[in-house]
């Protein structure tokens, strides 16, 4: 495919990579201050490891070799899309940075994060419903019209276009599992209601891609790529859903214990 906007500038490469390093610089410092305070248990360093993962895998999207192949390659193109859209913003998930920033903050600065994740408008976006509608629904107005094409000739679309990628990916997975503070929590059966028709809107979308293929690449190409795309989500959304149901069984264990207890 011969693209009429050239690949990411090398100082905007350069700026993905600061970004990076300046947000594991800061996870870092977060940690070792909250784990000056005597009171609390210390911060696993397993979570840094998963935040550091996740920022490593963003910026492989962005800059470095495999992301200008990935700008002329459907089926590396496919593989970034799993990265920055589902693996990155699962394991950023999991490191829990909001926890880590409300435990490192001073007292008064913490409530006006939780004042923050409290609006309305917070709640809003992190409902399944919307974060679904914004995460599936911008995928099929990428791969489903002329977006695709078009965020490949201009430099402000494409980087607009990836944000939002991860921006949404990142608001599905922490309006499913609730590893940082959820104020206001959605039920587990409403989420695992809304996860699945997002699964299955989300396999649709590849089998359309398969079945037509997108222009400029070739067709077998695309095919491969969409079943990346399919299986490579999958595992993902299969993570997501362990985790889901742990929590749900998690949630109704005392339940069964207190009646376990009634019954003896």
């Amino acid at each position: 495919m011969h693209h009429e906007q050239p690949f990411l500038p090398a100082v905007l490469q350069i700026l993905v990579m600061l970004f990076a390093i300046s947000g594991a610089v800061g996870y870092l410092i977060l940690t070792l201050r909250t784990n000056r305070v005597k009171r609390l248990r210390r911060w696993p360093a397993w979570r840094f490891i998963l935040w550091l993962s996740g920022t490593v895998m963003v910026s492989l999207v962005f800059a470095g070799p495999f992301a200008e192949a990935a700008h002329y390659d459907f089926r590396l193109h496919m593989a970034g899309h799993l990265l920055l859209g589902m693996l990155a913003p699962l394991l950023i998930a999991l490191s829990a940075p909001v926890t880590l920033l409300l435990r490192a903050l001073p007292v008064l600065a913490a409530r006006r994060v939780t004042n923050v994740l409290r609006h309305p408008i917070a709640q809003f976006y992190r409902n399944p419903v919307t974060a679904s509608v914004l995460n599936i629904g911008g995928l099929w107005l990428l791969y489903a019209t002329p977006l695709f094409q078009l965020m490949h000739q201009h430099l402000w679309l494409y980087l607009l276009v990836h944000l939002h990628v991860f921006a949404a990916g990142y608001l599905f997975t922490i309006s499913m599992i609730y590893i940082d503070p959820a104020p206001h929590p959605c039920s587990h059966l409403f989420r695992t209601v809304v996860f699945i028709f997002t699964l299955a809107a989300h396999g649709i979308l590849s089998k359309y891609i398969y079945a037509k293929p997108l222009t400029g690449f070739p067709a077998d190409e695309v095919r491969e790529g969409a079943m990346l795309m399919y299986y490579g989500g999958d595992l993902v959304d299969l993570v997501i859903i362990i985790l889901l149901f742990r929590s749900w069984y998690r949630s109704t264990a005392p339940r069964h214990s207190y009646q376990k207890i009634e019954s003896s």
